[in-house]
């Protein structure tokens, strides 16, 4: 039987937790097989970690774990080492501010034999027009450093089969703020099996987001840097 860990960032979601869990836990009793799903709280003020504790009370196949604070790209690498330690044969990853539907994951498990990697095409967006500027801007900025054409690089709704994952994750380096946006990078340039599908993705659920436009522009001016940077790396290991 196939081993899911759904692994899922949090920072200062007080307001959105309990009914992330509630959405995505049943998906893990369902499939079962040793899958947990895991919410890594990075560093959060508020009190999302006491509320995943809470929730854990009741719920035995959640895992709620705490880290010191350094960003959504970082949180999500610790996140992926972290399941590929518990030895999962496939990891999904979301996002913890309600946007993402669970019910939409069922299409992405029935292929999970076929891909490598697939990713959510917010083909639809309700998050606001300045995140679909910058999402455009990303697409532009991947094809200019790397020289390959991606869908959507940076989606929050992604399934990954483990062994390729564990081939790759070790060229991200450590505490990269866009840690998905290198490896779809990685996984196109190496020609690997990546699929994707038209998600539903909707306005944040509650809370506020902790990344504004002045924020993203300059993760946006420092990501052109290390994309150069980086893409000499990956030319040099031939990728």
């Amino acid at each position: 039987m196939d081993k899911l860990y759904i692994v899922i960032p949090a920072y200062n979601e007080q307001d959105n937790i309990r009914a992330v869990i509630d959405q995505w836990y049943p998906i893990i009793e369902k499939i079962g097989g040793g899958s947990r799903l895991v919410i890594i709280n990075d560093g959060s003020s508020d009190n999302t970690y006491t509320i995943m504790q809470e929730c854990a009370n009741t719920r035995p196949y959640f895992i709620p774990v705490t880290k010191k604070n350094g960003g959504h790209g970082a949180a999500v690498l610790y996140a992926y080492h972290y399941a590929l330690q518990n030895d999962a044969d496939y990891i999904f990853q979301t996002d913890s501010d309600g946007q993402t539907v669970s019910e939409e994951f069922w299409q992405f498990w029935k292929l999970r034999n076929r891909y490598d990697l697939i990713i959510g095409h917010r083909n639809k967006r309700q998050d606001g027009f300045s995140r679909i500027i910058v999402t455009k801007i990303l697409k532009i900025v991947i094809r200019f450093c790397f020289g390959v054409q991606v869908t959507d690089a940076n989606t929050p709704f992604r399934l990954m089969d483990s062994r390729t994952l564990r081939d790759n994750i070790n060229l991200i380096p450590e505490n990269f703020n866009l840690s998905n946006v290198l490896l779809t990078v990685i996984y196109e340039r190496k020609k690997l099996n990546v699929k994707y599908i038209p998600i539903t993705f909707r306005a944040r659920q509650g809370g506020v987001n902790s990344i504004n436009l002045p924020k993203i522009f300059k993760i946006g001016f420092q990501a052109l840097k290390d994309f150069r940077q980086i893409d000499h790396y990956l030319k040099k290991c031939q990728i």
